[in-house]
């Protein structure tokens, strides 16, 4: 990433959407900010239920010109008209995924804190790999910024930081990534919009 360019703004929706009332929440901050991609992130495997949400935030999304994917159901994305795949574990097959949705489809790979599992997503196809979490909890592996500074000399493939962003993370990271993967960071709050601006002040 050269040093001129900003990262790019990546949203995850919640683990639950409530459909009444997050499409409203989702297009007010579509409207507010520059956002790259949207993550279909949810917690079920029901596929009625993710059908719906896909429904329901690809009509914000695609009506901004802002591409969605969803979180490893692969075997869907197309039929639901979404832009791609997220593969939440480096064990999914970033190949099968490719081959499956074709070569103009979004393909990710979440790689935790691991270069070689980085690496080998990258080798595969992916369009993006996303290392994370950022901050957790005691004795879990997190991706540090050296991670980070690593990938940014060394390759190409474009990289997405998530998991508990702060306002700090995202001045230190800015430099070293390619996107900034925001979820429960914006949604957990009673005002989605005035979250991420405070949350990506540094960028502005």
């Amino acid at each position: 990433m050269s040093d001129t360019e900003q990262p790019q703004l990546y949203l995850l929706t919640p683990p639950v959407l409530e459909l009444s009332t997050f499409p409203d929440q989702l297009a007010a901050v579509l409207d507010a900010n520059d956002i790259a991609c949207l993550r279909l992130a949810l917690s079920t495997y029901d596929e009625d239920t993710i059908a719906r949400a896909a429904d329901a935030c690809r009509a914000v999304t695609h009506a901004r010109d802002v591409a969605i994917v969803v979180a490893d159901h692969a075997g869907i994305a197309e039929r639901l008209g979404l832009d791609g795949v997220h593969l939440s574990s480096a064990k999914k097959s970033v190949r099968d995924a490719r081959k499956a949705l074709g070569a103009d489809a979004i393909v990710g790979s979440y790689c935790a804190a691991s270069r070689h599992d980085g690496l080998s997503a990258g080798e595969a196809g992916a369009d993006y790999v996303a290392f994370g979490p950022i901050t957790g909890i005691a004795d879990e592996e997190t991706a540090t910024d050296d991670l980070f500074q690593w990938w940014s000399d060394v390759v190409e493939v474009p990289v997405v930081a998530e998991g508990g962003l702060t306002q700090d993370i995202v001045t230190r990271l800015a430099p070293v990534t390619d996107f900034f993967g925001i979820g429960e960071e914006i949604w957990n709050s009673d005002d989605p919009v005035a979250a991420l601006a405070t949350l990506t002040a540094a960028l502005k």
